[in-house]
């Protein structure tokens, strides 16, 4: 596994497989090929099936500027290695070819190119799995997170500080923000409401509004194209940083144990990408939202004072529980049904850590059983299920609207 640097993306919304990793693609090939005169980009398969409501177009297309860019819409086919697929050409005057380029973007901002390789630093953690983690904590009486101090060293404290900073940042903005999120489903922000009722509730219920709160306030802010933190993806940035929001201000926790929270939760996302897939392209919403709350219910147990084989229970609870969850955004858009799918998901991630505590830990179906079980469920929903917008809800909404026209004002 490689470095939580490489799972926690510091970037720009609404999606890091469709807008921060095609963004990333296309810096790379334009640094590469700065003679060129014209750029063709061809997006295939899923990438190309809801690119625009991801703004796909414009992260390929700005790092060129001012070179003109031909964008290529193929959802039809897909490359062989990853549905979200890309071919760059760099062309001179006479439209001649110089160079070409092909990019998989596999979910979370992390790019592979045509041969299979990964992008990023090299690997830095042993282990295969949960299963290999828990060994090590038990035979030297190690917690998670500092396993992650052993194996990336003191630097990655920094880098978890900068995270938590940028999650901060997201939900305060988020949380002042109003008015509607771009494109044509016109979603109304909500975020600011629910965190002024909020204060009015007590209670389990007032403290569950704030949970959804925080998280409708950095998964609105990625809709609208936002700074966000990949916690795995884009698409669920909302679950960890709501969780672990709402846990520091109900407990006054310092940075330090949230920095550490961070770092357990990037090793149960870490396993997940490892072993399965956090694209919702490639296994559905399961392997986004899932992963996000499986993350966010280890480091809220961790909070809590879970011990480290419970913190293992509250992750397979927070994925096992979203097995089999579809990737069907309405319009391509990253607004319904995910921003309500961050929001419940915190909810749960807590209550999955409760859940935990209230056990001695053990339990038998295991988080990485959880992640091979997910994987297989990803590869057996049909390509519609998949972050195409042609299944589920977005097939219903696009039925709706073309007997009835333009697209209605959407309270969802």
């Amino acid at each position: 596994m490689k470095s939580l640097q490489e799972l926690f993306r510091i970037g720009l919304g609404p999606s890091s497989s469709h807008t921060m990793g095609p963004r990333f693609a296309a810096t790379a090939f334009s640094a590469a090929n700065p003679t060129a005169a014209r750029v063709r980009v061809t997006l295939y398969g899923a990438l190309a099936a809801t690119g625009r409501g991801h703004l796909t177009d414009v992260a390929v297309s700005a790092p060129f500027s001012p070179t003109p860019v031909d964008i290529v819409w193929l959802p039809e086919q897909s490359l062989p290695r990853h549905p979200n697929g890309m071919r760059f050409e760099a062309l001179d005057g006479s439209g001649w070819i110089l160079a070409t380029r092909v990019t998989y973007s596999v979910g979370g901002g992390a790019l592979l190119d045509e041969d299979g390789q990964s992008d990023g630093g090299c690997e830095i953690y042993p282990h295969a799995g949960m299963d290999a983690i828990l060994e090590e904590t038990e035979r030297e009486g190690l917690r998670i997170w500092e396993i992650v101090d052993r194996h990336e060293g003191p630097a990655i404290w920094p880098y978890l500080a900068s995270v938590w900073k940028s999650m901060q940042r997201t939900i305060a903005t988020g949380l002042n923000a109003e008015g509607r999120l771009p494109g044509e489903l016109k979603v109304p922000r909500k975020a600011s409401a629910y965190h002024a009722r909020a204060q009015s509730l007590s209670g389990y219920f007032g403290q569950t509004a704030l949970q959804f709160a925080y998280a409708l306030a950095v998964s609105e802010e990625n809709a609208a194209g936002g700074e966000v933190v990949t916690a795995p993806t884009c698409g669920a940035c909302g679950v960890l940083p709501a969780v672990l929001f709402f846990l520091q201000r109900n407990a006054r926790l310092p940075d330090g144990k949230i920095h550490r929270a961070l770092a357990t939760a990037g090793m149960i996302g870490n396993i997940v990408k490892r072993n399965a897939s956090i694209s919702g392209a490639e296994v559905g919403c399961q392997g986004e939202v899932g992963t996000a709350c499986a993350m966010a219910a280890g480091a809220a147990a961790q909070l809590l004072g879970a011990s480290v084989r419970q913190i293992e229970y509250a992750a397979e609870m927070g994925l096992e529980h979203h097995l089999g969850l579809t990737c069907d955004p309405i319009g391509g858009y990253v607004q319904i049904p995910c921003i309500e799918r961050n929001a419940i998901a915190a909810v749960r991630a807590v209550d999955c850590a409760a859940y935990a505590l209230l056990s001695d830990g053990h339990h038998l179906v295991s988080f990485d059983e959880v992640v091979r079980t997910m994987w297989e469920t990803g590869r057996d929903l049909k390509a519609s299920y998949r972050e195409t917008a042609r299944g589920g809800l977005a097939r219903v909404h696009a039925l709706r609207r073309k007997d009835s026209g333009p697209f209605r004002d959407m309270g969802s």
